[in-house]
């Protein structure tokens, strides 16, 4: 999920164009940073023990998944 934060900061009088520009530019920025984050850290979730664990312990092993769960 991507979370979006605004803030409205007030602006000189004197920035006129360039400053609006510059605001919606910085904007556009920090959502595509945001949204487009390529870290997933569900994708990271360890569930268990994998194939290393189980070429390393063998099928001996206190721990064992039921042949259904594989």
């Amino acid at each position: 999920m991507a979370m979006i934060e605004t803030t409205s900061i007030a602006a000189p009088a004197e920035a006129g164009r360039a400053g609006f520009f510059t605001e919606l530019k910085e904007f556009w920025v920090r959502f595509f940073a945001t949204a487009f984050n390529p870290y997933r850290p569900e994708l990271h979730y360890m569930r268990g023990p994998g194939p290393a664990w189980r070429a390393k312990h063998g099928m001996d092993a206190p721990f064992r998944l039921k042949p259904r769960d594989l």
